[in-house]
């Protein structure tokens, strides 16, 4: 399917690094106008830096979970480039361990971070999508969010939540010319996980890695209406939902997973 995203304002939250960022990049391959916010100015400079000879770029440093921050983060983009035609929900936060072991506030910030924030942005960004015609909105989500997991119940639960939205607002919004939809991947070889591989539960490593060029990939057929839904393995993403749907299976699969994944991440763990 062809992609056209030439001259479109592309709003990335997270872009920063990681998956935020290969979404800025794969996107100023696609010609687009990128609008990049992240709370690290230095860091948004650099990727500034290497972009602005390839595409038009704005960057924002700011807090996503400040709502005010992000009522101005829309009204820049739109007066900057004329619009807003494609958000990418990317985000998140993840203070990992048992719930008895995380704070109050980590778990509030997770609620705010990978959540509140994407449903508050959905909501304020809509207006100016109408406005431009039409567009699309796409949430970085996770294969946590498709199945419970212990030692991130909270990260888990913002991703379910984040899961559910999106299929509720892409049905409201069936016919208006906004797809709305979700990239749900499993473990990413960024330094959202392996900067911290001592404090990931083991069971995550059982599942094949992606890169963060596959799931901006991913997030860009998203954005283009090809999918509602891209899982990362799309085998992983089938055994989540047999996992959900039979929690005995799920039980009964743990201690085999988890010794897998120790394997696995003692081979991440010499890798460097």
């Amino acid at each position: 399917m062809d992609r056209n995203f030439k001259d479109k304002t592309i709003i990335i939250t997270g872009a920063s690094a990681g998956v935020g960022a290969d979404c800025a990049r794969a996107f100023a391959d696609a010609g687009a106008n990128l609008v990049l916010a992240a709370r690290g100015p230095e860091a948004l400079a650099n990727i500034e830096t290497e972009l602005s000879s390839r595409c038009k770029v704005l960057t924002v440093a700011m807090d996503v979970a400040d709502d005010n921050a992000c009522v101005e983060l829309l009204q820049r983009a739109q007066d900057h480039f004329g619009s807003v035609d494609v958000l990418i929900n990317n985000a998140g936060m993840h203070a990992r361990g048992d719930v008895e072991k995380v704070s109050g506030s980590d778990m509030a910030s997770m609620v705010d971070v990978n959540l509140r924030a994407p449903l508050f942005l959905t909501n304020a960004a809509l207006p100016y999508m109408r406005k431009a015609g039409g567009g699309a909105i796409v949430m970085v989500g996770s294969l946590a969010g498709r199945t419970p997991m212990q030692g991130a119940a909270t990260y888990s639960a913002t991703k379910a939540g984040l899961r559910a939205f999106t299929y509720g607002v892409h049905d409201e919004l069936r016919g208006s010319g906004i797809h709305v939809g979700v990239v749900s991947p499993g473990p990413i070889d960024t330094g959202f996980i392996m900067d911290e591989i001592d404090l990931v539960e083991d069971i995550v490593f059982s599942q094949p890695m992606s890169t963060a060029e596959e799931v901006a990939e991913a997030v860009l057929s998203v954005a283009n209406g090809e999918q509602v839904e891209i899982c990362l393995p799309a085998s992983s993403g089938r055994l989540t939902t047999l996992s959900y749907l039979f929690a005995g299976l799920r039980r009964k699969m743990r201690p085999r997973l988890y010794e897998m994944g120790r394997r696995n991440k003692e081979k991440y763990r010499q890798r460097g």
